[in-house]
């Protein structure tokens, strides 16, 4: 995946998941179905995923070779990346306590929170726009608190599909207030 296919599929799974999100009424946005993560919680982990990784994206490239280090090999596909993900959740791995958002009140307001999501995924899409180029893809590289260190491009497809994820997530959970049959 090319650096403008990362941008192009960032910003249309961000999309989708506000979306999905602003279809909840108040109520189901903030409910807490059988104990999990309710809507806001689960945009509210992604606010802090992405902000994270835009960090990546936008520090000085000195700075991130610093902290992330520098690859040692090439950078896997969207699908090498996804597979060693699943793979870990497979084997019991869990969102560090990081990003595991605290329960958020109905008086937060949802509005507040999908006005904090588009801004935080349109910073990122500005960062890797404006400050990598494709060749920085492949050359720096973040750490990530469950596959280890990952190159810039690995990372974008990480925010990609991580995305995803929480989109369908979310989408079941539409579909079973849509249709409690189901």
């Amino acid at each position: 995946m090319t650096k403008d296919n990362i941008i192009y599929e960032a910003a249309d799974s961000f999309m989708l998941f506000a979306k999905a999100c602003s279809a909840f009424d108040d109520a189901a946005f903030f409910e807490r179905p059988g104990g999990k993560w309710s809507v806001a919680e689960n945009m509210q982990h992604l606010v802090l995923s992405v902000n994270t990784t835009t960090l990546a994206y936008s520090l000085p490239k000195f700075m991130v070779k610093w902290v992330g280090g520098k690859p040692t090999r090439e950078s896997m596909s969207y699908d090498e990346l996804l597979a060693k993900y699943e793979k870990k959740i497979a084997d019991g791995a869990i969102a560090s306590a990081r990003y595991v958002p605290k329960p958020i009140e109905v008086k937060y307001g949802k509005e507040k929170l999908l006005q904090r999501w588009n801004k935080v995924t349109t910073s990122f899409i500005k960062a890797i726009s404006d400050k990598r180029t494709e060749n920085d893809l492949d050359h720096y590289q973040a750490r990530h608190p469950l596959l280890g260190p990952i190159t810039l491009r690995e990372l974008g497809y990480f925010t990609i599909f991580h995305t995803k994820h929480h989109l369908e997530t979310i989408h079941k959970r539409l579909t079973a207030i849509n249709d409690p049959i189901l």
